[in-house]
């Protein structure tokens, strides 16, 4: 089986190819930005380019897209260029080449509105049955392609299976009164609790999706640490979700106070993995629980993976007021 990644030079595909060739499994990566990691450097919007990277390839694991940091330096043109004409010419060649598994990487954005409660209402329950209701250009072209794939499946039984992740990225939040009251390091092991994912679970979710599309012949799965709550605790989240987190981790606050660390006072929404796990075997390694055990032996709880990979931006330039611009 050869995999064709595309989005090889970013965070995700990256750590596909190097998980992909330390196993001497055959892959081919593509990026629009020469990498160590990219084997053909072009344009997904091209279809003649991507007619060509498709020769001997058996599944397509689809990463490449343009992100919500993009939305305030890109158009909503390019977004449509790239995440849904991008996704398009992958799909007609993957049928034209007889692919058996195409995996597409979503992203939990594609809830959008659906995430954040009323004042005063208890946090969301997000399971694949949610509606979703995108709020920028960013979601609403990655459920436009997802619209797409499943579209391949009834008409062309392309074997699909589409993965909405939470966030991997290991860069600094783009919310400036979170990067001001917390350090990095404890904003993620805090988001670990309810919306965030280590990239090798993301890497290890792709692969079973991977061996998983053909029997599965359609399927849309949330791929998120798993998280300890359960829907008895949404109202008390809403309003005191440190309170909920001592309950379930009784050593949380002397292992946070070690460090100058603190939860967040409240949390709006609980990703749910239930899905992924079930249908597709998969066993998420870094959770808030790993996290706390690494604080106990005074180790990083980022997968080694993670750290190989690093951090990669996502503009060529370096901007003053945070990482990235934010859309009004």
């Amino acid at each position: 089986m050869t995999i064709l990644v595309t989005g090889s030079a970013g965070h995700l595909g990256e750590a596909i190819l190097r998980t992909l060739r330390g196993r001497r499994s055959p892959v081919h990566g593509v990026d629009l930005t020469p990498s160590p990691f990219t084997d053909a450097v072009g344009s997904i919007v091209d279809p003649g380019f991507v007619r060509r990277q498709m020769d001997g390839v058996t599944a397509v694991i689809h990463t490449a897209t343009l992100h919500k940091p993009h939305v305030g330096t890109h158009s909503k043109q390019d977004f449509v260029d790239t995440n849904v004409t991008g996704t398009l010419n992958l799909l007609e060649a993957a049928v034209a080449a007889g692919v058996k598994s195409f995996v597409f990487t979503s992203t939990t954005s594609a809830f959008g509105s659906q995430l954040r409660p009323e004042a005063g209402q208890a946090a969301v329950w997000v399971t694949e049955d949610l509606p979703p209701v995108p709020k920028n250009i960013y979601g609403t072209t990655k459920l436009m392609a997802e619209t797409l794939c499943e579209l391949f499946f009834r008409e062309r039984s392309l074997r699909v299976v589409i993965l909405r992740t939470s966030r991997f990225f290991p860069e600094d939040d783009d919310d400036p009164a979170m990067r001001s009251a917390y350090p990095l390091d404890n904003v993620q092991a805090n988001e670990l609790l309810y919306r965030r994912l280590d990239i090798a679970d993301a890497v290890s979710a792709h692969l079973l999706a991977v061996e998983c599309a053909p029997k599965i012949g359609f399927g849309r799965y949330i791929v998120s640490a798993t998280s300890p709550f359960e829907q008895r605790h949404l109202a008390a989240l809403a309003r005191d979700a440190a309170g909920v987190v001592h309950e379930l981790y009784p050593d949380c606050e002397e292992l946070y106070a070690a460090r100058g660390w603190r939860l967040f006072p409240e949390i709006d929404r609980v990703y749910v993995n239930a899905r992924a796990r079930r249908e597709l075997g998969w066993r998420p390694e870094f959770d808030f629980a790993h996290a706390l055990n690494c604080l106990r032996d005074g180790r990083d709880f980022r997968s080694a993976l993670a750290r190989e990979v690093g951090s990669k931006g996502y503009h060529d330039v370096v901007f003053d007021d945070g990482p990235y611009p934010v859309a009004s």
